[in-house]
Order: structure tokens, then C-alpha cells, then sequence
């Protein structure tokens, strides 16, 4: 990298903490600095929502996964869209009239304050590994970009880095600079994308009908086949998949998660909430498009010498999760690396500062014991209140970089791509809260016991899917080892949670005290 690529990032990265000061002004209390007072234009929410959804790991790993194989990763965001349109229309407006803090506020008053703490507590771990992975993708540019490689020391140090900014504007701006920096991080981030693309088809020398054929007749298979109708439960990117498994953990994600949910608590009715959710999904499906494209250039790029001929590059490509990063640090000029740098961290913050944040909310809202009683006034309850959030964001953040430094270590462990990693930990947390808070919307059954179990036993059917268990029990079971692709961990644990949750009886507050 040049003085010019520097000099950009370091002019974005101090515009988005000028902007985090700027916007601390806005903030008199926990209900401005997490609900943003409940004033953010609709359309803001919705570039906030497409910015947290796609993340580093879009950046860095939708690449990789069109690279490693074909266009089938579509039906994840087809089946995304789905699950988003679902949870807007059923979940978001019953969120939203409870008109609490954040949404496990909700369950208090539906289950009690047990089950509003288990599932609090359930989001904290969950979003401490999702995001912790999440954060992890992003700093394998950073490290390529300051230190030449991606070795696990110089991985855990861009971890650091990063995090560090993101804490800061984050503590100091609250949601409306997570909101507000979003909407520039996604201006950036599709700008770097579409950039990248037209280099690419500058620098593969043949016509783009020629491109599209060698795609079609890859060895490898089509590169170019997005509809994969085999009912396999191993398999990753099937219509079937995409549109029940992975539908399903979208109503979770876009129902039960306050990182995301949070956002659209701060519209200004509940229509504008639900609105802004539809609207997100439809905005990012073109925007994963662009980043599987570029993953099918870069194939062509790096693994076609009959295509390149004498452009051929001489760097080789040694692991398939630097592939991104890598071009972008080698291939791209003086300039324009900066650029593309900055949409990749631009990716990776807006998903760290709205993680650091709702798990602040969390806490404050619903685990954190208050000690207000000694200020003297509303005034100074106020500020007290102002500066325990603020103080909860520093910490959450530190907690965030932390996991994502252990997460270097998972992901290497386990050996998988850096969107199934990524997404797969999101099921541990996702099933039992799924299963809570359907029984809650959608029937007067359960109770705050079964509530409780039923998050237990999501993530216990969950852990039994995992590569490095399940197959000693299947074979013990079944006679063969068998596997289960990310997807169907969540399917089938958010089923067994459900169903576990509503086999209880509804009780009344007044039974609940009766019965501690």
C-alpha cells in the first residue's frame, strides 16, 4: 500500500469517529442512546439492517464461496428474504407496541423475569461468537494490509485494531452513530464492490460471453448453476435448505436477535419498522450478487491459465480465505486499494458497532441490577444511566474482540469456508430463542420453565450436530457416520425448541410469584 491508500483510510476511519463525537451530543439517556428516541428515518433503518447483514464475512468470504464453488450460496439469501418478509410482517409488530428497552423486555412480561434473563443471556453468548467470527474475516485484510500475511498473530493484532475503533464511536455515538455510519459503510462497501468488478473484467483478457463460457465448462463443474434441487442433508446450498432451513433461522435472526431487531425499534411507527425490514432484504440480495461475481472473476483470475494466458498473475494463491485481500493488496492500483480497504472495514464495523451495542442494551435492559436510588434528581439519574451504557459498550466491545481472537482458533480447528463458520455459530443461540419466542407470538402457551429448558435443549441438539460429534452417535444409530450441513442444525433444533416451550401450560404473573 501507497501514502495515497493510507491517507484514505486514515481520513475514513477518522471521519467515522468524528462522526460517533458528533452525534454523542444526541444523547440524554439509555432510551436516546439505545432507541435513538424512536425519530430515524425508515430509510436509514433499512441501509442500517442491509449493512449489519452483510458484514466482513460477505467481503471477504461470498468470494470465497463462488470461487470454491458455484452460485447455489443464492438460495441462502432467497430463503433470507423469505424469513425477513415473515418476521417483519408477524414478529417486528408485536415487538414493537411492547415498547420496551430491548425485545427479551417483551418475554419478561410474557413468561417472566426468568426466562427474560435466560434468554438474554442466550443472545450475549451467541452474538459473542457470531460476531467474534465475524470480526475475525475482517481482520485477515488488515493483517495481510499492515503486516504482508494472515499467521495467527498477526490476525489476533488486526483484531485488536479494529475493535478499538469500533468500541470507541460506538460508546460515544450510541445507535444513532451505529445507524448513521452504517448507511455510510454501505455507500462504501457496494462502491468498493462494483470498483473491483470492473477491474476484473478489465484484467481477464477475453470478452464477457467468453467468460460466461468458460464459467458454464469449468472443469470443476458450472460454475454458473444457482439451483441445486438434490435432497441432500448434507449439503450446504439446496432449494430445500434455503428455502425452509435457512428460512426459518431468518425469522429467528430478523425476530429474536436484538442486534438486529434493535434497529427497527427506533423507527418512528411500526409500520415504518416492518417496511424498513422488507425493504433490507430486497436491497441486499443484488449486493451478494455483486460479491459472488467477483468471487467467479477471481476464479478465472487465479485458477484459469488457459483463460489468462500471458496476464496470467504470479502471485499464487495459497489459501482460498485470502482471496479477496489478496488481490485487492496486489492487483488493484495505488488509490483504489484504499478504497476497497476501506468498504472492507466499512464491512466489518457495521457489524462490531451494532453487535457491541445491542449486547449493551441487553445488559442494561434486562441484567444489569440499576442503582439509580442514591442520584439526586432525574438530571443526574440520567447522566448516571448515560454513563453505565456507555461504560457497558467498552466493555462488550473488548468481550467482541476477545471471542473473535478465540475464533481464529475455531475456524481453524474445524476447517470450514468462511461463511459456513461464520453462520454456523449463529444456530447455538438462534434455535432456543426461536423457539421462545414463537410459542410467545404465536400461541398463549408455555410458561417460564419450559422457556428456560427449551433454550437448553436447542443448543444441546445443536452441539450434537457438530462435525466432530455427530458422527460417533449416528453410527452407533444408524449403523453409518453421517453429517449435517449448518441449515438443518438450526431446523431441527428450533423445531425440538419450540416444541418444548409450548408444552407448557400458560401461567398467569400471579401463579409465577406463587411458584418461584
Amino acid at each position: 500500500m501507497t501514502w495515497i491508500d493510507w491517507t484514505i483510510l486514515v481520513c475514513y476511519l477518522g471521519a467515522i469517529l468524528v462522526m460517533g463525537f458528533r452525534l454523542s451530543r444526541k444523547q440524554e439517556d439509555e432510551q436516546s442512546f439505545f432507541l435513538g428516541n424512536r425519530d430515524m428515518p425508515g430509510w436509514a433503518v433499512t441501509t442500517s439492517i442491509v449493512a449489519t447483514s452483510l458484514s466482513a464475512g460477505s467481503f471477504v468470504g461470498l468470494p470465497q464461496v463462488a470461487f470454491r464453488g458455484d452460485l447455489t450460496f443464492l438460495l441462502i439469501p432467497i430463503g433470507s428474504t423469505i424469513g425477513g418478509v415473515i418476521a417483519a410482517v408477524v414478529v417486528v409488530p408485536v415487538l414493537y407496541r411492547a415498547n420496551t428497552l430491548t425485545i427479551y423486555g417483551y418475554l419478561r412480561e410474557r413468561f417472566g423475569d426468568k426466562a427474560e434473563m435466560a434468554c438474554s443471556w442466550f443472545f450475549l453468548v451467541g452474538i459473542l461468537l457470531a460476531q467474534g467470527a465475524r470480526h475475525f474475516i475482517a481482520s485477515i485484510v488488515v493483517a495481510l494490509m499492515l503486516f504482508g500475511n494472515s499467521d495467527t498473530g498477526y490476525l489476533v493484532t488486526a483484531i485488536v485494531i479494529l475493535g478499538i475503533v469500533a468500541t470507541i464511536y460506538t460508546a460515544a455515538g450510541g445507535i444513532h452513530a451505529v445507524i448513521w455510519t452504517d448507511v455510510v459503510q454501505v455507500v462504501i462497501l457496494t462502491g468498493a464492490a462494483l470498483i473491483c468488478i470492473g477491474f476484473l473484467l478489465a484484467q481477464v483478457p477475453v470478452g464477457i460471453p467468453e467468460m460466461v463460457e468458460a464459467l458454464r465448462t469449468a472443469p470443476e463443474g458450472n460454475k454458473l448453476r444457482w439451483l441445486n434441487t438434490e435432497f441432500d442433508l448434507s449439503a450446504t446450498y439446496t432449494v430445500w435448505t434455503g428455502l425452509i432451513a435457512y428460512m426459518l433461522m431468518n425469522v429467528a435472526q430478523y425476530g429474536c436477535d436484538q442486534d438486529m431487531v434493535q434497529r427497527m425499534m427506533t423507527c418512528r411507527s411500526t409500520s415504518s419498522a416492518t417496511r424498513s425490514m422488507i425493504f433490507s432484504r430486497v436491497i441486499s440480495l443484488p449486493i451478494v450478487v455483486l460479491f459472488l461475481v467477483i468471487g467467479l472473476l477471481l476464479y478465472l483470475f487465479y485458477a484459469r491459465p488457459d483463460i489468462m494466458g500471458a496476464s496470467m498473475p504470479s502471485d499464487v494463491l495459497t489459501d482460498s480465505k485470502n482471496l479477496f485481500p489478496q488481490y485487492i493488496l496486489s492487483h488493484l492500483p495505488s488509490g483504489i486499494v484504499g478504497l476497497a480497504v476501506a468498504g472492507m472495514l466499512a464491512a466489518s464495523m457495521s457489524s462490531f458497532d451494532s453487535a457491541a451495542n445491542a449486547m449493551a442494551s441487553t445488559i442494561q435492559g434486562n441484567l444489569r441490577k440499576r442503582q439509580d436510588a442514591g442520584a439526586s434528581g432525574a438530571v443526574e439519574g440520567r447522566t448516571l444511566s448515560l454513563l453505565q451504557s456507555r461504560q457497558t459498550v467498552y466493555w462488550m466491545g473488548g468481550g467482541l474482540t476477545l471471542f473473535a481472537a478465540l475464533a481464529v482458533f475455531m475456524q481453524k480447528a474445524g476447517g470450514q469456508g468462511l461463511i459456513d463458520f461464520s453462520l454456523g455459530v449463529l444456530t447455538f443461540a438462534y434455535s432456543g430463542l426461536f423457539g421462545v419466542f414463537m410459542t410467545a407470538i404465536l400461541t398463549k402457551r408455555g410458561n417460564e420453565r419450559t422457556a428456560v429448558l427449551s433454550l437448553w435443549v436447542g443448543a444441546g441438539v445443536v452441539l450434537l450436530f457438530q462435525p466432530y460429534i455427530m458422527p460417533y452417535w449416528s453410527s452407533f444409530v444408524f449403523g453409518r457416520e453421517i453429517q449435517l450441513a449448518w441449515p438443518w442444525w438450526f431446523f431441527f433444533a428450533g423445531v425440538a425448541s419450540f416444541l418444548v416451550c409450548v408444552s407448557g401450560k400458560s401461567e398467569t404473573s400471579q401463579s409465577r410469584s406463587a411458584n418461584p
